[in-house]
């Protein structure tokens, strides 16, 4: 039996973006997004959703042992945060004064770089 994937969702936060963790054992912290999956709705935040990676010695890493590092946080926990307030905002989209069409946030009205 084929396990069944889910279309992805319109994912509106980007690589670089600064977002606060909504939901989970991270609520509250903030950090940037160092990569979004889209196949899986997922985004990985820079110091957020810390887990212990156990690993083998190699090269890189001589002695092996216990890793933290970041895993993947479901999209729908993350909210944006605003770049005027710095409070978490919804993302729109409108089209600007060059007929481009920008993310801005719902909160402030403001645009997203």
């Amino acid at each position: 039996m084929e396990k069944k994937i889910n279309k992805p969702a319109k994912i509106k936060i980007k690589k670089g973006d600064l977002v606060k963790v909504i939901a989970g054992d991270s609520k509250g912290s903030q950090g940037k997004i160092v990569e979004v999956i889209i196949a899986k709705n997922r985004a990985i935040v820079e110091g957020a959703n810390m887990v212990s990676k156990h690993t083998k010695p190699n090269a890189a890493n001589p002695n092996g042992g216990i890793v933290k590092q970041e895993a993947a946080i479901h999209i729908s926990n993350l909210a944006l945060v605003d770049p005027k307030s710095g409070v978490a905002t919804r993302v729109g989209r409108k089209r600007n004064a060059d007929g481009k069409l920008v993310r801005v946030a719902k909160k402030s009205g403001e645009e997203i770089k």
